[in-house]
């Protein structure tokens, strides 16, 4: 489960407890601000991210589904998806990267993914929906968007570079299963037009995909509006 930015335990803990429900087991990834700029360290916290699963299916190999919620994505999601592509290098195996490929059997979105845009860490780290609190703290607006100016300057270049990658790796994993995508027409961190296109775009290539909208619902807590239903 690939979580949102700057998501700590409590907030995933609800999402934990529906999957164990369904009798799933969770390896959470809680993704920061700087993995959403710093590719490399976005590799990073990938690469542990899988040498922890590798240890899991080690022992016995199972099925494995890759959730992803708000900025997850490029926070963590698709750097592991070039690893295990071997589209970048890593610190594992490559036999160890073959497991967990041959394992991998379907991805889930929730409320995205999200374009890749300079003030995105920005935005999602001052949203009341992603804090969970009705406003965020005056300091800690003004460190947020001291930062995103900061990393403007310094990487304005490189964006679009980044952007380009990102989109092309998410795509790239049309075929590892199916696609099921959460979405509302209100979010306004992950905009509809942008998550129907990206699912238009996997059915264009041959996807598996279902794509289910919603008129209204909180940013990044669709799936927990499904308690009831079948996820299978």
């Amino acid at each position: 489960m690939f979580a949102w930015l700057s998501s700590q335990e409590r907030h995933v803990r609800a999402y934990v407890e529906l999957y164990a429900a369904r009798g799933w087991a969770c390896l959470v990834c809680h993704s920061e601000f700087f993995t959403l700029f710093f590719p490399e360290k976005a590799a990073m916290l990938a690469d542990r991210v899988l040498g922890e699963l590798v240890k899991e299916l080690k022992i016995r190999p199972v099925p494995v589904v890759f959730a992803s919620f708000s900025g997850g994505p490029k926070g963590c999601t698709y750097k592991v998806l070039q690893l295990i592509e071997r589209r970048c290098k890593g610190q594992l195996s490559l036999d160890e990267y073959q497991l967990v490929r041959d394992c991998l059997c379907g991805q889930m979105y929730d409320s995205s993914p999200v374009d890749f845009v300079s003030d995105l860490g920005t935005r999602f780290l001052l949203d009341p929906s992603v804090l969970k609190m009705s406003e965020p703290p005056r300091v800690l607006s003004w460190m947020a968007k001291g930062a995103a100016s900061g990393l403007d300057s310094l990487f304005i270049n490189k964006f679009e570079e980044q952007r380009k990658d990102y989109w092309e790796t998410l795509y790239s994993s049309v075929h590892v299963g199916p696609i099921l995508i959460l979405c509302s027409e209100d979010d306004q961190l992950a905009p509809y037009s942008v998550v129907e296109n990206f699912g238009r775009r996997l059915l264009e290539l041959g996807g598996d995909v279902n794509l289910v909208k919603w008129t209204s619902s909180p940013h990044a807590t669709i799936s927990i509006t499904l308690k009831n239903t079948e996820l299978r």
